[in-house]
């Protein structure tokens, strides 16, 4: 409900109503309507985190190949559940809404992609960078591609395949060290 109708459309009378539960019964589990948004956000977040798990064993000593499969698996979430991903990354939140990224799933899938940007640069592969500044920098820039991808379906853009592999190619090429 919150990615079809809007975060502020959605009241807990109208959930229980969908999901022919009695209000009190989603009190019981849920303080209120942003508490059960965070839940959502989390659930979301525990998925992706399942995945990019699932990189890093396949990946294991091969660090860039782990940071680009990372990289597509998180774009490929976001394009499978675009539903999911409006909701949990492209959703405004009162500041007292928000989740505490500390304790969060958001941190633990963010916390696979440092881990791997500071596995190339202790391989040698990258050049001198700052791990936690280039993770954010690589999330943000493939969140970017996922949010117009997600929100745009009609501008003309170039195929979904074509832009993906791009981006990560332009992306992981600057960050290599240069051969001397």
């Amino acid at each position: 409900m919150f990615a079809e109708e809007g975060y502020e459309q959605v009241s807990m009378r109208r959930l229980a109503e969908r999901i022919e539960y009695s209000p009190t019964t989603i009190y019981l589990y849920f303080e209120d309507k942003d508490d059960l948004f965070r839940a959502v956000c989390e659930e979301t977040f525990a998925k992706l985190v399942r995945r990019l798990e699932k990189q890093r064993q396949q990946y294991e000593g091969e660090p860039v190949a782990w940071l680009q499969a990372g990289l597509r698996e998180y774009i490929e979430f976001g394009l499978k559940h675009p539903e999911h991903y409006t909701v949990t990354f492209m959703r405004r939140m009162k500041e007292e809404s928000a989740v505490q990224f500390d304790t969060s799933a958001g941190k633990d899938a963010f916390d696979i992609l440092r881990q791997a940007v500071a596995a190339c640069i202790a391989a040698g592969r990258f050049r001198k960078v700052d791990a936690e500044v280039t993770a954010q920098v690589l999330w943000m820039s493939v969140h970017g591609l996922v949010a117009l991808l997600v929100v745009k379906k009609a501008f003309p853009f170039a195929a979904r395949t074509v832009l993906i592999e791009e981006q990560l190619e332009t992306l992981v090429r600057g960050l290599l060290k240069t051969q001397d």
